[in-house]
């Protein structure tokens, strides 16, 4: 990722503090739209949030994203030390009571304008002197396509944050990139959720530096659990799968709920779907174990169904099928050795109609028609999803480990190697997914 460019940093500060020449009072409008559902917030979701609005509206202005990561992370600090009690609206029952983060409920009218107006303070301190900023060493091009094709609402979400170590304020000398994409259903609160709260739960792990495969598939669950406990306050009832990857160094860490996938493609000829969902039931007997255990069941009604419901046995969400549908993540772990080409994560949407190794064939078609620019890649793939058949939501996310006219040179240079070895099996990765299907 190229080094900031000063220029364009200040200029962004500048237009910004143009448009919002001083702090905003308590009856000025949000330059976001508010929260819904009145905006009640947990103190522990807050962070989130308020991460989740800035970034948004940041990215709405062409703020360049390493500064808006860094804006973001110093606005969030100065909000946590801040005295929040003034926020507080009403005391939560149940189960959340005796965790003083989830306890009470912080009003987010006020809030959001309180971190707007902190985030105000740190353009004003930047522009007159603008900090070191690191970037990203690794290389990472990203292309990224949703639709919601021919269903009535866009239930999909996908988050891309190359500068995972900027907004976090890591900077221990270890590259770290996240990328996920969340496939909601019977709403999109789900998947909203995950999109927002996932990364910031890695983040918070006691094991992001020591352990980070065990805090991204433990970030799952507790992403799950606080979703839960906002879902039970709103009556709210949609869930979702989700498929994570954080890139940490030269290792690939990715976790997943339910049938949202990645792949991983080296050499230019293997395509490696350590996830593979299309397993039948009896393959996936534990899960089937696990949920008659707790006085669940799995019936065949079109495909094989969750209580007759669910066709995924895992996901965050599903309030009235909690403790059967299950929040706890399967999870991989790859080295990286400089020769992957790239990684690919995509919903079910997509993979229900293109297989794995047609995936290398229509990336390499692309570049070729391109010349080697990628950045509509995953535009292709999507639109390859729709001429196969494909009439679900649809999000592709490619993230290219090398830049693709290299991956293209290499393929000219030797067209034996490019070939996806169509109709052969699957390398010898097979992960179990968490979808139960027949």
């Amino acid at each position: 990722m190229a080094a900031l460019d000063l220029e364009a940093a200040r200029g962004s500060l500048g237009s910004l503090l143009r448009d919002f020449p001083r702090p905003l009072g308590p009856d000025d409008a949000l330059p976001w739209s508010p929260l819904g559902r009145g905006g009640d917030l947990s103190q522990a979701e807050a962070p989130a949030e308020m991460g989740e609005l800035a970034r948004s509206f940041l990215g709405s202005r062409n703020v360049p994203p390493l500064l808006a990561a860094s804006l973001i992370h110093a606005a969030i600090s100065d909000l946590l030390q801040a005295d929040l009690s003034d926020f507080k609206k009403q005391r939560v029952e149940g189960e959340e009571a005796g965790d003083p983060a989830m306890s009470f409920l912080l009003d987010g009218g006020p809030l959001q304008h309180h971190f707007f107006n902190k985030l105000w303070d740190v353009c004003c301190k930047w522009q007159k002197q603008l900090p070191p900023l690191k970037p990203l060493e690794r290389y990472l091009q990203i292309s990224t396509h949703a639709t919601r094709n021919s269903r009535r609402k866009m239930e999909d979400r996908h988050v891309s944050l190359p500068e995972f170590n900027q907004l976090f304020g890591m900077m221990d000398g270890v590259d770290r990139a996240y990328f996920a994409v969340f496939d909601g259903h019977s709403g999109v609160d789900a998947a909203n959720y995950a999109a927002a709260h996932l990364h910031f739960n890695i983040a918070h792990h006691h094991e992001i530096v020591k352990n980070p495969a065990e805090a991204l598939k433990d970030s799952f669950q507790k992403t799950d659990e606080i979703f839960l406990s906002k879902a039970r306050r709103e009556k709210l009832r949609s869930g979702s799968t989700g498929v994570a990857a954080l890139i940490v160094g030269n290792k690939l860490h990715i976790a997943w709920l339910g049938d949202s996938r990645v792949m991983l493609s080296a050499n230019r000829k293997k395509a490696i779907n350590p996830n593979v969902d299309r397993l039948t039931s009896s393959e996936r007997e534990d899960e089937r174990q696990r949920i008659e255990a707790l006085g669940g069941c799995v019936t065949y009604m079109d495909c094989w169904r969750v209580n007759g419901t669910l066709a995924v046995s895992r996901a965050i969400g599903d309030l009235l099928q909690k403790p059967y549908i299950s929040g706890c993540a399967d999870g991989a772990s790859f080295e990286l050795t400089g020769a992957e080409d790239y990684v690919l994560l995509a919903c079910d949407g997509f993979f229900d109609a293109i297989r794995p190794f047609e995936v290398v064939d229509l990336v390499l078609e692309h570049l070729t028609q391109s010349q080697g620019d990628g950045l509509k890649a995953a535009e292709r793939l999507v639109a390859a999803a729709k001429e196969s058949g494909s009439s679900d939501n649809i999000t592709v996310l490619l993230v290219f480990l090398r830049e693709p006219r290299h991956v293209l040179a290499d393929c000219l240079r030797d067209p034996k190697s490019c070939s996806a070895e169509g109709g052969a099996p699957d390398p010898p990765f097979n992960f179990f997914s968490s979808e139960v299907t027949g």
